[in-house]
């Protein structure tokens, strides 16, 4: 386990392991084996994470031609959306990335192991081995060799089986709760947002199973440290509804039902690709339902669904203080939560990164690569906040005339410039905080810890929403992610949990060399 119990805990030295995130500082830009495997993997998964939400964002410029009222009711719409598939799936991909990492590093020093037995057995024996492995004849001979490279993983076909579960389930449960749950959000029956965003919702629903299955198949993915497949498909994808959506949006005249039916065909396509690409690489079905872990997929599913609801509840209830104010502030608070949320997500390619390598590097009780990943991540994950601030603030300001051409939209969406743009680095700290310590297995402490800093947040939110207005929400939205990053460093910044073997700075090349 990722927690290293086999590994006898050293006696405390009291040197502060807040100070290893500051180690090798000046290297964060270094292209040494490490820099290059991070960003190998973080750089197509980043373009991967970023592709969707910029769509929503080419989204939200068309809806934003049709008026304030239609790019509100689909702020709505998105909202919750979102927070269904979040507390669905992000469970689920997360646990999928961590698991299938592990059971191919364990798969992979499993048959190293056996390739050095066999070295050692006799031509004959050897010769033996092949024929029972395989009995090969000129015709089939590339059969057998292309079943060889097929991986048998457990929790891959178990995340695809709970993918297909979990999206037929939100689809029957926003199609006949849409109403409702925007009650809930503040869009009344005598909104003018109702209509449009009951619409949007409703068909937005009929793709969760092709949002989810795709999803659980981008974690069994980055398990394999394999996130350019995925960034094909969803390029794909992506591109299919931006063409699709001028055509559905004005030419049909469609409105908002064309935008999210141009939102679905592009999903069911992205599905389809990853679903071909993995069955040429793993064994989908299993020899038995035995060999399905839905125990442990369940367990520690419990724990990150718990702060999944935390984090996502803070930004719908956001979302729905922002609605209560008027379309008009609602429009300016969709697109700006858009931009957030999308530049924020660029520093995600960092955590799929960080999560994939340190998840193999436990499994190896490779304690010393596992410090030094968790390190450059943190590193390259504040520079480019930094980065991310600088071009942020200075793009919104003047584009945003792109996402609306009301006047009123365009001055409050100016005023929330300060807190979407300065709060990018910590945003960015956040995201790799979290692939940090899921890659460490590290979920119930991910969990409470989640959970305080919502209910906090919350608290926040519903004060200086009324205090404040639109500012006291972005206000308290900086709040939550500083809370956050807080959070996240402390379990590494303390050498507690899993990282104890930081306490003693010697223990990880030590550990390192008994596993050798």
């Amino acid at each position: 386990m990722a927690e290293g119990s086999d590994v006898a805990r050293p006696e405390r030295k009291w040197k502060l392991p807040l100070f290893v995130f500051f180690e090798d500082v000046r290297h964060v830009f270094k292209f040494d084996d490490l820099g290059k495997e991070i960003l190998g993997i973080a750089f197509p998964a980043a373009l991967a994470l970023a592709a969707d939400p910029i769509a929503s964002l080419i989204d939200t410029a068309f809806i934003g031609h049709l008026g304030s009222v239609e790019i509100a009711a689909v702020g709505v719409s998105i909202a919750i959306f979102n927070q269904a598939s979040k507390v669905t799936i992000f469970p689920l991909v997360n646990i999928t990335t961590s698991f299938v990492a592990e059971e191919d590093t364990v798969r992979r020093i499993s048959e190293k192991a056996a390739m050095d037995e066999s070295k050692n057995l006799g031509s004959e024996k050897k010769n033996e081995m092949k024929t029972t492995t395989c009995k090969s004849s000129p015709d089939n001979s590339s059969k057998c060799k292309r079943k060889r490279k097929k991986r048998h993983i457990p929790s891959a076909s178990t995340a695809i089986l709970m993918g297909c579960i979990l999206g037929i389930l939100q689809t029957i449960f926003l199609i006949f709760l849409a109403k409702p749950i925007l009650s809930l959000m503040g869009v009344k029956s005598g909104s003018p947002m109702l209509s449009p965003a009951r619409k949007y919702l409703t068909l937005r629903a009929i793709g969760a199973p092709a949002v989810l299955l795709s999803l659980a198949m981008q974690g069994v993915f980055r398990g394999f440290k394999d996130t350019k497949t995925p960034l094909y498909a969803i390029v794909a994808g992506d591109l299919i509804n931006i063409v699709l959506d001028p055509i559905f949006i004005f030419i049909f005249r469609w409105g908002v039902s064309g935008a999210a039916i141009a939102h679905i065909l592009s999903q069911y396509l992205i599905s389809v690709i990853l679903l071909c690409k993995l069955m040429t690489e793993v064994v989908l079905l299993p020899p038995s339902v035995k060999d399905l872990q839905f125990s442990k997929f369940l367990k520690n599913g419990f724990w990150l669904l718990a702060r999944v609801v935390a984090v996502t509840s803070c930004v719908t209830l956001a979302a729905s203080m922002a609605a209560r104010l008027g379309s008009t502030p609602m429009a300016a608070f969709q697109v700006c939560l858009q931009v957030w949320l999308t530049s924020s997500l660029l520093a995600d390619g960092l955590a799929v990164a960080g999560q994939a390598i340190l998840a193999s590097s436990f499994a190896e009780k490779d304690y010393q690569k596992a410090k030094a990943t968790g390190v450059r991540v943190l590193q390259m994950g504040f520079v480019l906040g930094l980065g991310l601030a600088l071009v942020v603030g200075i793009g919104l300001y003047f584009g945003s005339g792109v996402f609306s051409k009301d006047k009123n939209v365009i001055r409050i969406i100016t005023i929330a410039i300060p807190f979407v743009a300065g709060t990018q680095p910590i945003n960015s700290l956040a995201f790799v905080l979290d692939g940090i310590n899921f890659g460490a297995n590290d979920f119930a402490y991910s969990a409470y810890s989640m959970v305080l800093v919502g209910a906090l947040t919350i608290t926040s939110e519903f004060v200086l929403s009324k205090t404040n207005g639109f500012i006291g929400i972005w206000i308290a939205l900086t709040i939550f992610m500083a809370l956050r990053t807080i959070a996240g460093l402390w379990r590494m910044g303390t050498g507690t949990g899993p990282w104890h073997f930081l306490l003693v700075p010697s223990l990880s090349s030590e550990a390192k060399s008994e596993s050798s």
